[in-house]
């Protein structure tokens, strides 16, 4: 009944929501940097965070708390320093990193701690959160089961994260073998660092 009810407007959301996620961002220069240091299949933690951290915003949103941020600027200013400083943190850690790259027996992080990397990313964007509040409620049918039909659309949401992510890791996996020499694994490392320090400044100076 929900999948009915939501049949006119679900293609139009998925084609929403695929432009979206492709476009670039902290969780796509984390999952490509994953790919190259790890294999696509190492980048498979971090694409699961990502996904799990846009299911719980997505929930949030739709919450008291979502409405929270919305409307009280403290709350907002917080929590977008705190994902500031972080992407910060990031891109210096990128940027000083002597190899970009380490050997395919060693690794630099553990599995969990690129879920947790990626889900902290996700999950300190105030602006994911309005994404949520300003596109979800133009796609519930007031008729319809308002909780079932959120669940669909964040379920579809959350798949479209996991297929796009894999596939800028499986391309990102395709150039590593240039990637893996010293002259391409420092301009990796440098511009990996220098992008998330630029989302972190962007970040910071953001407003609602």
């Amino acid at each position: 009944e929900t999948f009915a009810l939501l049949a006119g407007s679900l293609g139009l959301f998925i084609i929403l929501a695929t432009l979206t996620v492709l476009s670039p961002g902290p969780g796509v220069v984390l999952t490509i940097s994953n790919s190259l240091r790890h294999g696509w299949t190492g980048s498979l933690p971090g694409i699961f965070g990502i996904a799990l951290g846009a299911f719980v915003v997505a929930g949030i949103s739709a919450s008291s708390v979502g409405v929270i941020l919305a409307t009280s600027a403290t709350a907002f200013t917080l929590l977008k320093y705190v994902g500031a400083a972080y992407l910060l943190y990031l891109g210096i850690k990128m940027w000083r990193a002597k190899s970009f790259i380490p050997e395919l027996k060693v690794t630099s992080s553990r599995p969990w701690r690129r879920f947790s990397e990626a889900l902290s990313i996700q999950l300190l964007n105030p602006k994911a959160g309005f994404f949520f509040l300003a596109v979800f409620p133009q796609f519930i049918q007031s008729e319809g089961n308002y909780y079932s039909q959120f669940f669909l659309l964040v379920s579809s949401y959350s798949l479209l994260v996991l297929l796009v992510h894999t596939g800028y890791a499986l391309m990102a996996n395709s150039a590593r073998s240039w990637l893996t020499t010293n002259s391409g694994a420092r301009i990796v490392g440098k511009l990996s660092g220098t992008t998330f320090f630029c989302f972190g400044v962007l970040m910071a100076s953001a407003s609602k």
